[in-house]
């Protein structure tokens, strides 16, 4: 048993006497329906042994149909022994599966609670589900096959003491190394059964996060990518699911020689048990007692072990076991490398931005290489980047330079080919939508507006929003005069009787309300005149968080605390000052900005 399996033991164990403490009536009832059981399988396999010898083999045919005629009454009794149990069975397993619902129902509920963990608990659809209804199945089927093992193999093996106790010494040891050859196979089969789970959680995750994403998908260009992610989780269950039926395999190869050596090793011995006396209606019942009883008793418990046991234990640790915890971020030490990439040579800029805070950066880029293709060349190569909190970062480059490319992989709607991307200390590539829209806000270059009030859509990124605040914003943003045409906060927004650069105003009146630390403009003003670019972008700036503009104009980069150069082949980072000292392409976009 692998350590996350005892400890889920540990976990459940009192639920679970807690649980069976409360149905001690229906527990007595099916024990009694099962002693019926146990009865049944001794009665079949004597009553075959004495019909042989005191009845055909001693000449009385009478006697011997009637001992088959009480081994026909105890096999027919079966039928009412099962009924029972069924009935029985029902008050154990349905009032499990409402507490796993209840119990799924109010984790996902206190996660959406104002004071709950917050974020989007998608597991909480496969828990009501698929794995309830696992829960339910597999919990029934390990208790019909635990009760019957135990009550048919005490009927089975107390019947063959009573024919001879030589037969039990032939019997048991290939019974017990059948076993030992099965329970070989639980722990690898149990782990594959919790990687196949977890495959499916993650598929089904992701499967919910692309849905509530597409019209995002569609706007960044990022459906290839979150396609691959979609194949790649695919191929990741379809493995879990291979791998786990290789083991059921094994399990199968391990049932057979479980029901088969016992048999085997029975008619190999019949000369040696005739010779301690055995009769042959005692070798008889033996055969009966394991082909009627024993054999099968034996199979279905291994069945339910292998596979009923190890889905009930992985599936109820899920549902009722804590909830899993964020592993802790590293702390981000003092790096020596240099903080943009391979080859840049450091600057006085660059070096500040380098120094370590305790506090973890807003962005941070580490080697990140993305490439659009195999043999692509690499849009982004291996990139090291830190924005400190509270940082006004310009990005500036010729067009097709990579600009949009890094916002998107900073906004984690695009996942590098190598490296890693952080934003506020937390990985973004494949961070649940809802975490990330906490993180950061991405306003692109056409600028998304619906039909809707003016003030849904000021407030889109912050339901909570006061009506002074909306007033406030669109004073500073200079949006008045556009509010008043369209009749104040409450009148209605006609997207396409928009011009550009006032959807592009909305949009980022609607950044600078989200409570979001880090806001990413790709070239979000490239519609408004000068001033109003200034006028948003100052703005912006001196909300509080980050900012990271892919500037448009010179003038985004004379604003910014220091600006990011990408060239193709060497990133340089530096105060407006300091890169016209020492990179000839800013060099060069600053002639022609100024022309």
């Amino acid at each position: 048993m692998t350590s996350a399996e005892a400890g889920a033991l540990r976990r459940l164990a009192p639920s679970a006497r807690r649980f069976l403490a409360h149905r001690k009536g229906v527990l007595v009832r099916l024990a009694l329906w099962s002693l019926a059981e146990s009865g049944q399988a001794f009665l079949v396999g004597h009553a075959v042994a004495r019909s042989v010898d005191e009845g055909f083999l001693a000449g009385d045919p009478r006697r011997g149909l009637l001992w088959l005629g009480i081994a026909l009454v105890a096999v027919l009794s079966g039928a009412r022994v099962v009924r029972g149990v069924f009935a029985q069975l029902a008050g154990v397993t349905e009032p499990l599966r409402d507490g796993l619902v209840r119990r799924a129902v109010d984790r996902s509920m206190a996660r959406a609670a104002p004071d709950g963990p917050g974020g989007t608990d998608r597991a909480a659809v496969s828990r009501l589900t698929n794995q309830v209804e696992i829960a339910r199945d597999s919990f029934a089927g390990l208790v019909l096959s635990l009760r019957s093992f135990v009550f048919t193999a005490a009927g089975a093996l107390l019947g063959l003491l009573s024919l001879h106790p030589a037969l039990l010494l032939v019997v048991l040891p290939p019974l017990a190394a059948g076993l030992a050859l099965f329970l070989v196979t639980l722990r690898p089969m149990a782990a594959a059964q919790r990687r196949a789970l977890a495959a499916d959680e993650a598929l089904g995750e992701h499967a919910a996060s692309a849905r509530a994403a597409l019209r995002d998908l569609a706007a960044c260009g990022t459906g290839p990518g979150v396609e691959q992610r979609g194949a790649d989780l695919v191929a990741e269950a379809a493995a879990a699911a291979r791998t786990l039926a290789g083991w059921a395999a094994m399990r199968t190869a391990a049932l057979g020689v479980a029901g088969h050596l016992p048999v085997l090793a029975l008619l190999v011995a019949v000369e040696w048990l005739r010779g301690r006396g055995v009769s042959v209606g005692a070798l008889l019942g033996a055969f009966t007692y394991l082909v009627q009883s024993l054999l099968p008793a034996l199979h279905t418990l291994m069945t339910a072990l292998g596979a009923a046991g190890s889905r009930l234990l992985v599936v109820l640790d899920r549902i009722l076991g804590p909830e899993q915890e964020q592993e802790p971020e590293p702390e981000l030490g003092p790096r020596s490398e240099p903080e943009l990439g391979p080859g840049t040579a450091s600057a006085p800029g660059a070096a500040a931005f380098a120094v370590h805070t305790a506090a973890a950066p807003a962005v941070e880029l580490r080697a990140v290489t993305l490439s659009y293709g195999v043999r692509a060349e690499p849009v982004l190569d291996a990139l090291d980047l830190r924005v400190a909190p509270g940082e006004h970062l310009a990005v500036v480059g010729p067009s097709g330079i990579g600009k949009s490319t890094l916002t998107r992989l900073v906004a984690g709607t695009l996942a590098p080919s190598r490296g890693e991307v952080r934003v506020a200390g937390r990985p973004v590539t494949g961070c649940p939508a809802a975490e990330l829209a906490a993180l950061r806000v991405l306003v692109p270059q056409d600028a998304y507006v619906f039909s809707g009030t003016v003030g849904d859509n000021l407030a889109y990124l912050r339901t909570d929003v006061r009506r002074a605040e909306l007033d406030a914003a669109v004073g500073v943003f200079g949006l008045a005069p556009l509010v008043e045409r369209l009749g104040g906060l409450d009148g209605t927004v006609r997207p396409a009787e928009l011009s550009p650069g006032e959807r592009q105003l909305v949009a980022l009146v609607r950044a600078y309300l989200s409570p979001a630390p880090l806001l990413l403009l790709d070239e979000a003003t490239c519609h408004l005149d000068p001033a109003s670019e200034a006028r948003a972008e100052e703005a912006l700036a001196g909300r509080t968080g980050t900012l990271v503009v892919v500037a448009h104009r010179l003038s985004s980069a004379v604003r910014a605390d220091r600006t990011l150069v990408l060239d193709g082949v060497r990133a340089q980072c530096g105060t407006h000052a300091e890169l016209l000292g020492r990179s000839p392409l800013y060099q060069d976009l600053t002639g022609h900005w100024n022309s």
